[in-house]
Formats: structure tokens, C-alpha cells, sequence
């Protein structure tokens, strides 16, 4: 499954942080935790050279716990000041004003030496559409500050928010990247819904997403769905007896009785993100 997707707007976005950038101390970086590397995009280490980074693991709670930690000390060992956050309920938190200061540590002495006291530090808080974005700026700041939505690509344009007299953030769009190197990568984010679904083939990514559980968490469709998996499942072309079988237990038939397979394709794709299917990783990091 090969996904490219770069609108205009999103052209826009990345052109107006390159515009921004010299005026930032700091760059928050949100990245899902299901998918780390998937959801961290690469042109943002370009546009943040010579910036201090903070990476922050959103939607920890949806992911799987074993590999957290893993993931967390992975982006440590590369430099980076990290967190596992969960920016609906506020997990996590209270811990990003320290890790902003601590990230920051070196411009502040620079600005003491020189006579400069409590100019704020300044945080560019980036990610791709769907990350939960503006939803973390919410949490963060303690008030609805930004517009926030489950569609990508909620937040058109730039956004200052003062949090305190220390710390002044501005908020970005979301932005992709211009071409997947890895096709993979990009039907990750499809699975998180960080791509439109509206330019998916979402039985096709249904049948990607059957094929991965079957490897990596094979119980977590039989027990959602009560249905046992086929021995072999190698190609795409194996697990179509599996989206069948969702849509007889769901009772998604056509006329004729025949299986609705794009009807059983979205349930299996809703029940994922719900997390109705468990906690999932859906990338590992190096050993």
C-alpha cells in the first residue's frame, strides 16, 4: 500500500516555521507513541538545527506498555529531552515545564551572563495532524487555548500562547512530509489516522493492519471478534477470510447475505483506534 500526501496547506505550514524558527529557544516535538518514528517528521530536525529538542510521547495509554519505556530511553540515548504523555487527562504534564527549563538550560545561563533576567523562553510546539497537537497545548497551558479536533489539519495558522512570564509557545499546523521514504510509514500513520481516510483504501489497510496483529498480537482479534485465526498468514491475500469473518460476528452483510468487508473494514479500523483491540505498538525500537 503506497500513501503520498502533501497538500498546499501543509507547504504553507512548513514554510511559515522555516520563517518563525529564529525566533524559538526550543522545539516540542509530538510524536505518537504507538508509532515513534512513523509520527516524527524528519524535515523537523532540519528546521530545529541547533534548537534544543524535547520529544514527547503522546497517547502513551494507547500504546503498548512494555515498549514505552523503550521508546522514551531510545530518544534519550540520541540527545533529546523526553516524556510519556497522555494530553487528554493530563499524564505527564506537570513534568514538561521542568524538562522545557532543563532543555533550555544552556541559553538561560547564556542570557544571565549578559545581564538578560526572565526573558521567556520561547517553545515551537510541532507535530504531525492527529498527534494531539492542540490538545496537549490545552492541557499544558490549563485553558482551551487552541481549537481542537479529531480531523488533521484542525489548526490553520500560527498561534502565540503565553503560559507564563517564563514560557511563551507557538503553536504550528500539522505538517507531513513531502514522500514516505519507507512505505510503511505511511500506512502506519494511516492506521492512527494521521492521513485522511478519505484518500485510503480502508479495506486495504484493514487487511495490512489483520495482517500485522496476526504477528505481533494475534490474540487481540480473537478475543475482540471470537474468531480463530487461519494458520497461514503471510500476504494480504490472507487475511481476507479474516475480514469476512468480522463482518459475519458483526453482522455487516450485503443482499444475499454475503459479507460487507467495507463495512467490517472500518469496525476493525475504529475498534484499533478505540482501543477496543488493546494496547498496541505498532513499530519497535533497535534492539
Amino acid at each position: 500500500m503506497n500513501l503520498q500526501w502533501y497538500p498546499g496547506h501543509m507547504a504553507k505550514a512548513k514554510r511559515m516555521m522555516q520563517e518563525n524558527i529564529k525566533l524559538i529557544d526550543v522545539v516540542i516535538e509530538l510524536v505518537d507513541a504507538r508509532i515513534p518514528l512513523s509520527s516524527k517528521n524528519p524535515d523537523i530536525d532540519n528546521l530545529a538545527a541547533n534548537k534544543s529538542r524535547v520529544i514527547l510521547l503522546n497517547k502513551y495509554d494507547m500504546a503498548d506498555p512494555k515498549y514505552n519505556e523503550l521508546w522514551k530511553r531510545y530518544f534519550e540515548d540520541l540527545g533529546y529531552h523526553t516524556a510519556l504523555i497522555n494530553s487528554r487527562n493530563g499524564q505527564g504534564i506537570k513534568q514538561i515545564k521542568d524538562i522545557v527549563y532543563k532543555a533550555c538550560a544552556a541559553k538561560i545561563e547564556r542570557d544571565r551572563k549578559r545581564g538578560i533576567i526572565n526573558r521567556p523562553v520561547r517553545a515551537m510546539v510541532v507535530g504531525i495532524p492527529n498527534v494531539g497537537k492542540s490538545t496537549f497545548i490545552n492541557s499544558f497551558v490549563g485553558r482551551a487555548s487552541t481549537k481542537t479536533g479529531n480531523k488533521p489539519g484542525v489548526t490553520k495558522g500560527k498561534q502565540w500562547i503565553r503560559l507564563s512570564n517564563k514560557i511563551e509557545l507557538l503553536d504550528t499546523p500539522g505538517i507531513l512530509w513531502p514522500k514516505f521514504e519507507d512505505p510503511a510509514a505511511g500506512v502506519r500513520l494511516a492506521f492512527i489516522g494521521s492521513i485522511n481516510d478519505d484518500i485510503v483504501q480502508m479495506t486495504e489497510l484493514s487487511l495490512e493492519l489483520i495482517l500485522f496483529l496476526s504477528k505481533h498480537y494475534p490474540d487481540a482479534i480473537k478475543e475482540r471478534y471470537n474468531i480463530q485465526l487461519p494458520t497461514r498468514m503471510e500476504e494480504l491475500k490472507d487475511c481476507v477470510s479474516v475480514l469476512e469473518e468480522i463482518a459475519l460476528v458483526r453482522s455487516c452483510l450485503m443482499k444475499g447475505g454475503e459479507p460487507d468487508i467495507e463495512r467490517a473494514a472500518s469496525i476493525l479500523l475504529d475498534d484499533f483506534r478505540s482501543v477496543r483491540l488493546g494496547n498496541i505498538t505498532l513499530e519497535f525500537p533497535a534492539n
